[in-house]
């Protein structure tokens, strides 16, 4: 892949190998955030309290290693450029490490909780490496802001498929490579998407290159953090980053739950997770709303939109003709509010540099990416699992009017109100979105 150094678009083998990245990521790793929850308590046999405080407990433990894989980023220099080589290094870990967390041995008590949280924290470790790559190789992908949009929608896009695939076929797949054996079922399964995630990112590491490569300075640590200083619009962004992450993860940690105890059907889980793939259509339509709103009017379109979306299924109960099409727009909004904070964080990498000297793009975009993304993810496991726990959730059993209630909190209500939040940090972006055009022209004076 190269950049025209006229136009700074890149050609679309390029484009497609970077859709790869993300999709090879979320294609293995959408399944913690998917049904790790219900595997830990329904196959592989934790309480959900248990359940709950391991998850947030490991989570954030986890996540102190976006900042530190930042600082290993910006501090890389080979013939392969700074981000790109761990495509290569990091695609065979992941793979493993992702089967082993869903691989049941025949442990109890604490053995059974240590094992837990130990592969937990190393699948979670490696795809923090890969997920910072992916998102700090972007500003050296391109120096056209438009192209970084385009090729950050071909990310997404390319997510997304993987997100389809996973969420969609997980399930099915489990009961085929299990036949009634869920603990069998599910280590089968990401045996058979590791080696597929494997074989994809050794491919996007062949085809894509880095730009002025040689140019590559590695960055003190303490340069690396004061990169932060100042650097507002940064700030901004993680915040409701990491609000969109804590939603998400509510979201989809609760649907196999709502589908099975509340609808009553296990299996309808599949169905309403299939139609995810929708999200694409908001995806796509990020480059016309930016073009003709603004960066982070579109993304508070993004929540609005998911917000309406959950609302909507609280109406619509039990009929899956009106909650199926309510659950496409919360989609559809989630895509766009997903999508939008990686295309920015690398202006807020052109901010940090124009403000303070220093470009830090791997440190800036782990915390603004994995970081939120790990963070998220332990704190929406645990507030839903403590909820579903106060309400008197029985894994395996009739649950009881409270515990219905429960569920249906946890699905319908904590994400609309989550994603609310979010919109809030978003109202004080637009100062600094204004200045995007001042800072690329002082640096490309620089």
């Amino acid at each position: 892949m190269s950049e025209d150094k006229v136009t700074g678009k890149t050609e679309l083998r390029g484009r497609l190998s970077y859709a790869l990245t993300d999709g090879c990521g979320n294609l293995l790793y959408c399944i913690i955030g998917s049904f790790l929850l219900y595997f830990y308590t329904d196959v592989f046999g934790l309480s959900v309290a248990v359940t709950g405080t391991l998850l947030l407990a490991t989570r954030l433990l986890d996540a102190i290693d976006a900042p530190l894989w930042g600082f290993i980023v910006d501090h890389t220099k080979t013939k392969y450029g700074q981000s790109r080589p761990y495509f290569l290094w990091l695609c065979v870990p992941f793979a493993v490490f992702m089967w082993l967390t869903f691989t049941t041995p025949d442990l109890s008590g604490t053995a059974k909780v240590a094992y837990a949280a130990v592969t937990y924290i190393a699948a979670g470790v490696i795809y923090t490496g890969i997920q910072t790559a992916i998102t700090s190789i972007l500003p050296n992908l391109s120096h056209n802001s438009e192209e970084r949009v385009v090729l950050n929608t071909f990310r997404m896009v390319g997510g997304n498929v993987g997100a389809f695939i996973c969420m969609t076929f997980t399930l099915p797949l489990v009961a085929y490579f299990g036949g009634g054996n869920d603990q069998l079922g599910f280590s089968m399964t990401l045996a058979f998407f590791g080696v597929i995630a494997a074989v994809l990112l050794f491919v996007a590491f062949r085809n894509l290159r880095e730009v002025n490569v040689e140019k590559i300075k590695r960055i003190p640590i303490k340069d690396s953090i004061r990169a932060i200083k100042g650097n507002w619009p940064w700030m901004i962004l993680v915040a409701a980053n990491l609000i969109f992450w804590i939603a998400l993860t509510i979201r989809q940690s609760t649907v196999v739950y709502y589908c099975q105890y509340v609808l009553g059907d296990k299996g309808i889980a599949a169905m309403i997770n299939g139609f995810m793939v929708i999200q694409v259509l908001g995806m796509l339509s990020i480059p016309f709303l930016v073009r003709h709103t603004s960066k982070h009017t579109t993304m508070i379109i993004g929540f609005v939109l998911a917000i309406l979306g959950h609302i909507g299924m609280y109406f619509a109960g039990a009929d899956l003709s009106v909650l199926v099409p309510f659950w496409c727009i919360s989609c559809i909004g989630q895509g766009i509010a997903c999508s939008m904070p990686f295309a920015m964080l690398s202006d807020t990498v052109d901010y940090g540099e124009w403000k303070t000297g220093i470009r830090a793009s791997g440190f800036l975009t782990a915390i603004g990416s994995a970081f939120c993304i790990k963070a998220g993810s332990g704190i929406g496991g645990f507030i839903p699992a403590m909820v579903m726990d106060a309400f008197g959730y029985v894994p395996n059993a009739v649950q009881s009017a409270t515990a219905l209630m429960g569920i249906q909190v946890v699905f319908i209500w904590l994400p609309a109100i989550i994603f609310a939040v979010g919109i809030i940090p978003m109202l004080f972006y637009s100062h600094y979105e204004a200045k995007e055009e001042e800072v690329l022209n002082a640096l490309a004076q620089s």
